[in-house]
């Protein structure tokens, strides 16, 4: 891989690259699948935040969202679909060659 400059920052996902989106989808990236009091808790996002944020990662076919009832209370379950788990190693791995730094910069 080449050495990291400013277009290899350029080309970082933003998607991703949001804070509060980072957050979610790291918590995600470790388990098969969270409910949505977990995130919330996990993130300290509000549950409007939360829901912008997971609807944004959802359009993008990063999150999937299942809706049940569990005794008969409604219950959010997410988790990260093929191509989102792909994106966020994706994004680890840009991240780690832009923190490296270009050769000889150590």
């Amino acid at each position: 891989m080449s050495a990291p400059d400013g277009e290899t920052l350029a080309n970082i996902d933003r998607l991703i690259h949001e804070p509060a989106r980072l957050v979610v989808l790291t918590n995600l990236a470790v388990v098969d699948r969270a409910d949505a009091t977990f995130l919330l808790r996990q993130t300290g996002l509000t549950w409007g935040n939360l829901s912008s944020h997971l609807t944004r990662l959802e359009d993008a076919g990063y999150v999937e969202v299942e809706k049940t009832f569990v005794d008969r209370r409604p219950k959010t379950l997410l988790s990260l679909t093929p191509a989102g788990r792909e994106a966020f190693e994706a994004y680890r791995r840009h991240m780690q060659q832009v923190l490296k730094g270009p050769p000889g910069s150590r």
